[in-house]
């Protein structure tokens, strides 16, 4: 008999099973938009399908006459561009930390502690103080999501780097190795990999910290946008919204796992699970 551990589904099998929990969860959303729609004809906490329909075409498909521009793209593209700034500034900046850190520890015994605390401190609460400090233009948006997520790459990469096996660092001393050496012919090959890992972790935060910001001060994006309409509780535009973000988001994580196995293949077993 084969063990459970041991059963891998592939082809047709895995692709049913990887859809399966999204069919169930749109049949019971469906399911109970017609039992309220059929108590109350007027419901707006479970639109029906044809709702969905409307408001997508509304916000997706026809340009608004204020704004000139079709709303979603234009949320969509301003969301978009303040996350990936923020991530590519997180990146470097963390890949810095992250190796100095890891193999210096005299600058870990005098920076690690502030890393720390500042990773344990909400982001959200450091809110006010960038729009007093940054204004309410793009870079307060775009520092709350660094400063989210900065400290936790920067204490995962230190730590990858640490756990560099320490006869490699030997060995390589013993050949002549200064610290630029090890730096960048030992430590930095180990580390992206790794760090496009931990982008990838932290993109659920990133997007937190995104919608956060929007929604308090901007007047255009994906989280301003879910903000506006809630008070009309137009739920056909936030759902489709939240979905969209999701699309995105896996999107993102999908196009980083894809650049890491194929920039470090050798970093990437094919037997591993």
């Amino acid at each position: 008999m084969r063990r459970l551990l041991n059963v891998k589904p592939r082809g047709g099998v895995l692709l049913f099973l990887s859809v399966l929990p999204f069919l169930a969860l749109a049949l019971v959303y469906v399911m109970a938009s017609e039992a309220r729609h059929a108590i109350n004809p007027s419901d707006k906490i479970l639109p029906t399908l044809e709702a969905f329909a409307r408001a997508i075409n509304i916000m997706a498909l026809q340009v608004d006459q204020q704004r000139g521009e079709i709303l979603l793209w234009m949320d969509t593209q301003a969301s978009l561009f303040r996350l990936g700034v923020a991530l590519g500034l997180s990146m470097l900046i963390t890949l810095v930390l992250g190796l100095l850190l890891g193999l210096l520890p005299a600058l870990r015994a005098l920076a690690g502690p502030i890393v720390t605390a500042i990773a344990m401190a909400p982001p959200i609460a450091l809110l006010p103080i960038l729009f007093i400090l940054l204004g309410l233009g793009e870079t307060a948006k775009i520092a709350l999501i660094m400063i989210g997520v900065i400290p936790c790459m920067v204490r995962d990469l230190t730590a990858h780097v640490r756990s560099i096996p320490e006869e490699l660092l030997i060995k390589a001393q013993t050949l002549g190795a200064n610290t630029w050496h090890i730096l960048t012919r030992i430590a930095l090959p180990q580390s992206l990999p790794r760090l496009i890992d931990i982008l990838r972790l932290q993109l659920g935060p990133a997007w937190v910290f995104l919608i956060a910001a929007e929604a308090i001060a901007s007047d255009v994006g994906l989280g301003y946008r879910i903000f506006l309409v809630r008070r009309y509780l137009s739920m056909d535009i936030i759902l489709p919204y939240v979905v969209w973000i999701a699309l995105l988001a896996v999107t993102l994580d999908f196009l980083l796992a894809q650049v890491n196995r194929s920039a470090f293949g050798w970093a990437h077993p094919k037997g591993a699970r």
